[in-house]
C-alpha cells in the first residue's frame, strides 16, 4: 500500500480518454494484477465449488460415507478457505485501485489548476474543474475497482463452459451461447445509458458553473437587485439537471430490471434442460446439482460484466472531461526555461517602460493611470507568456521568459492589489512554504500593523479563517497578505497598493516599518500615497506608459528632477493626500513584537485551560 496523495502524480498522455486510462493502469500496474490475480483465483475457485459438489452427491449415492464423500468434503472446504481469503485481501487491492487512479486524476487536475494561471477560467467554466475532481475522478477509479472481478468473471466463465461442455455437450453449449447473449441484450441498453449519463454530466456543470458565479458575486447582485433572477436561472438550471437525471434513471432501472431477468431466465432453462436429462438418465443427480450450481453462479459474472462495461462507460466520459481540462496550457511556463539562472542580486528592468530596479533599493512606482502601474509591476512577475510576450522583462540581462517559472517564482514576488486568501489556519495561510517559526510570525505580523487580526481571530495564530477570509474586513485581509508576502522574503518584492484599504494612522506605521524591513532588499511599491513614498529610496514617475523621472519624493515634488511639467504632472497625483497627516505617533517595533508575544502566549494558555 502507497500513501495518498502521491508526491508526484506523473506526466500523462493528453491524445485521449483512452489513452490516460491505459496511463493510469500503468501508473499502477503492481496492484492492479496483483488484485487481478486475486480476482481470477477468487472466481476460478468458486467456479470449481459446483463441480465438487456434483462429484460429492453422486460419491455419497454410490459408496455412502466413504472417503470419497471426505475427499470433497476436504476439498470443498480448501475451495471455501481459498475464496475467503483472496476475497478478503483483493477487497483491500481493489478499493487502493480505486482511490490511487481518483487521487491520481484529481491530483492531476489540482496541479494544472495551479500552474494554469488565469487561462483555465478562459476556457472552462468553474463547474467543468469542479466536477472533474469531485465527479470525473471517481468514476475513472471506479473501472479499476471493478477491472478484477471482471477479468475474473471471464475466467469463470470459461472454466465453468469447459466444465458443462464435459457433463454434457447440449448443456455446455446452452452456457457457451446463451451466456454471451444474455450479456450481449444487456450491452444494447449501455450505449443510451452512456449518452444519458453524459448529457447529465454537463448539466450538472452547468449548474455548478451557475451556483459558483451566483455566489461569488452575491453581494453585487443583492446591490443591484438581482437576486431573484439569477435565482430563477439556477432554478431553471437545476430542474433541467434534474430531468436529466430522472431520464440516466429510467435507463438504469430497465437495465437493472434486466440485469435479473434474463440471468433468471437463462437460469431456469439451463435447469429445465438439466432435469429433463436427469429423468431421462443422461446426467447423474450429482451433474443435475452441479447444473443447478453452474447456472446459479453465472449470473454474478453476467452482472459484474453489466457493471464493468457502465464503469468502463462512465470512466470514458469522465477521463475525456479530465483530459480536456490538463490540455489548458498554463499562462507561464509551458516550455522548459532555456537559460540559466543569472548571478544573485542583479537588476530588474521592464524594457518598455524604462523602469530599472537597480539591487538593494526600495523603489516607488507612482502614475497619474494606477492601472498603468499595475500593469508595469505585474509583468516583473511574468504571468502571461503570450500576453507580455511584447513587453520583455529581463532579471540581470536575462528575459524572465527564457527562466524556469520555478526560479522566477523563488526570486521574484508580486502581491497584487486584491488579496486572495483562502480557508485554512492563519499560520498556514502567512507561512505559505512551511518553515517559518513562531516568532517569524509575529514579526511580520508586527509589520503588517496587523495584530488586530490576532485578536480577532479565535486562539490566534492557530485560529481558523474561513473562506476568502470572509470574517476579516478588507484592511484586514490586505495587511494579513502583506504579512504572508514579506515572510516570504524573496530577492525581489514587488507589491501593488499594499495600503490602499487602511486609514491614515495604520498606513503610517506600516510604510514606516516597511521601509526598514526591505532595506537593502530589492522592492518596488506601486502606490501614491506621500505616507509611504516618505519613506522610500527613489520614485520613479510614470506617463503614458514611460518613466518620466526617478528621484526622492521630495525632490519630485520639488523640482521634478529638472523638469517643471513633471513636477507639476507628479503634484497633480499626489498632492491630493498631502494633507492627511496622522495624528498618533508610530509605535516602536520592538515593543509591539513583544507584546504581540505576550498576547499569543495568552491565548495559548486559555486555548491549554479550555482542553
Amino acid at each position: 500500500m502507497r500513501s495518498l496523495p502521491l508526491d508526484d502524480p506523473g506526466t500523462p498522455p493528453l491524445s485521449g480518454p483512452v489513452a490516460l486510462l491505459w496511463w493510469l493502469a500503468g501508473r499502477q500496474w503492481g496492484i492492479l494484477l496483483t488484485a487481478v490475480g486475486l480476482g481470477i483465483l477468487q472466481f476460478a475457485a468458486q467456479a470449481f465449488t459446483p463441480y465438487v459438489v456434483g462429484r460429492a452427491v453422486d460419491d455419497g449415492l454410490e459408496s455412502g460415507f466413504g472417503p470419497d464423500l471426505w475427499r470433497a468434503c476436504g476439498t470443498l472446504l480448501a475451495i471455501g478457505a481459498v475464496v475467503i481469503t483472496t476475497s478478503a485481501i483483493g477487497h483491500r487491492y481493489d478499493v487502493n485501485n480505486w482511490l490511487r487512479a481518483a487521487f491520481t486524476s484529481s491530483q492531476l487536475v489540482g496541479r494544472t489548476v495551479a500552474r494554469s494561471g488565469h487561462t483555465i477560467t478562459k476556457e472552462l467554466p468553474t463547474g467543468e474543474v469542479v466536477s472533474a475532481v469531485a465527479n470525473d475522478a471517481l468514476r475513472i477509479g471506479e473501472v479499476f475497482a471493478l477491472a478484477a472481478h471482471f477479468l475474473g468473471s471471464l475466467v469463470a466463465y470459461g472454466i465453468v463452459a469447459v466444465l458443462m461442455l464435459r457433463v454434457s455437450v447440449p448443456l455446455g453449449l446452452v452456457v457457451v451461447l446463451g451466456l454471451p447473449t444474455v450479456a450481449a441484450i444487456l450491452g444494447l441498453l449501455v450505449k443510451p445509458l452512456s449518452r444519458r449519463q453524459a448529457a447529465q454530466r454537463e448539466a450538472s456543470g452547468r449548474l455548478t458553473t451557475l451556483g459558483a458565479d451566483t455566489v461569488s458575486g452575491l453581494r453585487i447582485l443583492r446591490g443591484i437587485g438581482g437576486e431573484n433572477v439569477f435565482t430563477g436561472r439556477y432554478r431553471t438550471q437545476s430542474q433541467e439537471t434534474r430531468r436529466r437525471g430522472v431520464e440516466v434513471a429510467k435507463t438504469q432501472s430497465v437495465l437493472d430490471a434486466l440485469q435479473v431477468l434474463l440471468p433468471g431466465a437463462f437460469v431456469v432453462t439451463l435447469i429445465w434442460l438439466g432435469a429433463h436429462m436427469a429423468l431421462a438418465g443422461t446426467i447423474t443427480p450429482g451433474q443435475l446439482v452441479a447444473t443447478y450450481g453452474f447456472a446459479a453462479f453465472l449470473s454474478w459474472p453476467v452482472q459484474n460484466a453489466t457493471q464493468m462495461l457502465q464503469a468502463a462507460t462512465r470512466a470514458h466520459i469522465g477521463a475525456t472531461k479530465v483530459v480536456k481540462v490538463l490540455q489548458v496550457v498554463p499562462a507561464t511556463g509551458a516550455t522548459p526555461g532555456t537559460a540559466a539562472a543569472p548571478d544573485r542580486h542583479v537588476p530588474l528592468v521592464d524594457e518598455v517602460s524604462g523602469l530599472h530596479l537597480e539591487p538593494g533599493r526600495v523603489v516607488a512606482l507612482v502614475s497619474a493611470d494606477p492601472d498603468e502601474s499595475a500593469r508595469i509591476a505585474t509583468r516583473l512577475g511574468r504571468f502571461d507568456d503570450d500576453a507580455e510576450k511584447d513587453t520583455p522583462v529581463r532579471l540581470g540581462g536575462v528575459l524572465l521568459s527564457d527562466l524556469d517559472k520555478d526560479v522566477v517564482r523563488e526570486r521574484i514576488v508580486v502581491a497584487e492589489a486584491t488579496p486572495h486568501l483562502f480557508s485554512g489556519l492563519l499560520e498556514e495561510e502567512l507561512d505559505v512554504r512551511g518553515s517559518a517559526t513562531q516568532d517569524d510570525l509575529l514579526r511580520v505580523i508586527a509589520t503588517a500593523d496587523a495584530q488586530d487580526v490576532l485578536d480577532s481571530v479565535p486562539d490566534g495564530l492557530a485560529g481558523e479563517l474561513p473562506e476568502k477570509g470572509r470574517s476579516l474586513s478588507g484592511g484586514q485581509r490586505q495587511r494579513v497578505a502583506l504579512a504572508r508576502a514579506l515572510l516570504i522574503d524573496p530577492e525581489i518584492l514587488v507589491l501593488v497598493e499594499p495600503t490602499s484599504a487602511v486609514d491614515a494612522h495604520t498606513e503610517a506605521r506600516i510604510a514606516a516599518r516597511l521601509a526598514d524591513v526591505r532595506r537593502g532588499r530589492t522592492t518596488l511599491v506601486v502606490t501614491a500615497s506621500p505616507l509611504v513614498l516618505d519613506h522610500v529610496d527613489e520614485v520613479a514617475f510614470v506617463q503614458g506608459g514611460l518613466v518620466r523621472a526617478r528621484a526622492t519624493h521630495d525632490d519630485l515634488l520639488a523640482h521634478g528632477a529638472d523638469d517643471l511639467e513633471v513636477a507639476l504632472a507628479y503634484r497633480a497625483v499626489v498632492g491630493r493626500q498631502m494633507d492627511e497627516e496622522p495624528d498618533e505617533s508610530i509605535a516602536d517595533d520592538e515593543r509591539l513584537y513583544e507584546e504581540l508575544m505576550v498576547g499569543q502566549s495568552a491565548r495559548e494558555n486559555r486555548a491549554g485551560g479550555q482542553s
